[in-house]
This record gives C-alpha cells, sequence and structure tokens, in this order.
C-alpha cells in the first residue's frame, strides 16, 4: 500500500519575506541609474545594484515590460516613461512636511523655540512647515510663504547645495537690501558664509533678518547627500547663546537624519 504524498506548502511568511526583497532588489535597479539621460546595459544595472547577472537580467526585462525602464537601439536602457507619470502625482513639499512635522514637533517643544521646514525655490526661501514652540516669542512667518535667502539661515544652507556657477549667478544678481544692521549685504563675505555653511553642516543667521532673534539651520539632504531641504530653529537672541548654539545644532542636525530617514527610507 502506497503512503500518499503530503503537500508541503511554503509559508506564507516566506513567501512575502521573498517578495519584499524582490521589491527591494527592483528600487536598487532603478536607483542604479544616475540621471535620467544615463543609458546602461543589463550588465552594469546589475553591477550596480549589487545583483546576479542572471537575476539582475530577469528584472531588467520585467521592469522594461511595466515600463519602467526602455531599451534603446543599443541594447542599452534609460528610465522610462512610468516613473515621470508617477512623478507627477506626487508632492515633494508635502512628503518632505509630512516626513518632517512630527519630528520638528518634538524639537520645538523640546527646545521651547520655533521650528521651521524650508526649501529652495527661484532663489528664495520656501516655508513648508512652521511650528510655534514658544509662547513669548512670535516670529511673523507663515506656511507657504517666502523670504529671501541671503539673510536667513535656511538661506545659507539652501544656496551652500547650489552648484559654483548658480551660487555665483544668485550672487550678481541685485544687490542685497539690508533688513538690519547685521545683515550681510557684501558678496564676498555672504559667499564665505555659504561656503562655511557647506563645510560645517550648519548655519546660523545672527540678527540678520530680524533685530532680537538667532537661528540655527541644518541640511537635510537625499539618498544621494544633495540637500533638498534645510532645518531651523529661531528664539530670541538672548536665550540663543553661543554656548546654547551647539545644543541646538546637534539637536537640529538628528532631526534632519530622522527626517532623511523617513524621507529617503534605505533600500
Amino acid at each position: 500500500m502506497f503512503k500518499p504524498v503530503e503537500r508541503v506548502e511554503t509559508p506564507k511568511l516566506d513567501l512575502a519575506f521573498s517578495r519584499n526583497k524582490l521589491v527591494r532588489k527592483a528600487f536598487a535597479m532603478l536607483r542604479a541609474f544616475h540621471g535620467p539621460e544615463e543609458w546602461l546595459t543589463s550588465m552594469e544595472i546589475s553591477q550596480r545594484a549589487h545583483l546576479p547577472k542572471a537575476s539582475g537580467h530577469r528584472l531588467v526585462q520585467t521592469l522594461e515590460e511595466i515600463g519602467a525602464i526602455v531599451r534603446g537601439p543599443n541594447g542599452r536602457y534609460r528610465l522610462g516613461m512610468l516613473l515621470v507619470t508617477l512623478s507627477h502625482k506626487v508632492s515633494i513639499g508635502e512628503l518632505l512636511r509630512e516626513a518632517a512635522q512630527p519630528i520638528l514637533s518634538d524639537v520645538a517643544v523640546k527646545l521651547g523655540c520655533t521650528t521651521h521646514l524650508g526649501i529652495l525655490e527661484n532663489c528664495m526661501v520656501t516655508y513648508l512647515c512652521k511650528i510655534n514652540g514658544s509662547a513669548d516669542f512670535v516670529i511673523h512667518t507663515r506656511v507657504d510663504a517666502q523670504h529671501e535667502a541671503y539673510c536667513s539661515g535656511l538661506g545659507k544652507v539652501l544656496l551652500g547645495a547650489l552648484s559654483s556657477a548658480a551660487l555665483e549667478e544668485f550672487l550678481l544678481d541685485g544687490d542685497f537690501v539690508p533688513l538690519t544692521s547685521h545683515t550681510i549685504t557684501d558678496r564676498a563675505l555672504l559667499r564665505s558664509a555659504v561656503q562655511e555653511a557647506r563645510l560645517h553642516g550648519y548655519a546660523v543667521d545672527d540678527e540678520e533678518s530680524a533685530y532680537g532673534m538667532r537661528c540655527v539651520a541644518a541640511p537635510v539632504r537625499d539618498a544621494d547627500g544633495t540637500t533638498i531641504a534645510a532645518v531651523s530653529v529661531s528664539d530670541r537672541a538672548d536665550r540663543m547663546t553661543r554656548g546654547r548654539i551647539e545644543v541646538v545644532r546637534d539637536a537640529i542636525q538628528e532631526a534632519c537624519v530622522e527626517i532623511e530617514r523617513k524621507f529617503t527610507p534605505l533600500m
């Protein structure tokens, strides 16, 4: 009498884990492209994604089938229209705001200061998020409003992400109006301040945009290390002492790392 062969089912957890790994591999391949105009062979994509040639080739074929990448006449691939279509449905500003808001709320409460999240648009700082952490110090800014970049900590950090040519174009584009007697209006001094912000990873607004206010700002970077936004903490100048600036700097740099993890999680 033959004993029936028992059917062995693959555990659902193993299947889910396998699919999860497959999704990660697919995104690793898409991230292998360094720009929208770059063409890569299947082998180059696999190598950059750290995948074996065989499995990498199969994933390349799948990505081509769904339109995530396209194959040129020379056998090389580039990013496809699927990603362009999907990107139109995504607001980078909204994603940054949602990632940053709870983190900046914690910082504002912890330090008793006002926190901002900003991006650079047309060489102006656009505020994406504002959290008030102090009732006795009012800062007249609002979400979606814009502020001059040359006289704020946020602006110095964001200007530091520009190419040398773009920064020079900004510096030569008109005169800088002093908002206070501390505002940097000299091009050489402003260039130096931006370069220091780029080098040290933070910037300080020392009553340059408003009397009686100091702020510290630090960059938020994407997965490639490019600055895409900046976070600042503002308070009364008499409370934001030189010694406290270091404490605030460390706090916002940690906050920026948290925002980066939420906005661009590791593959």
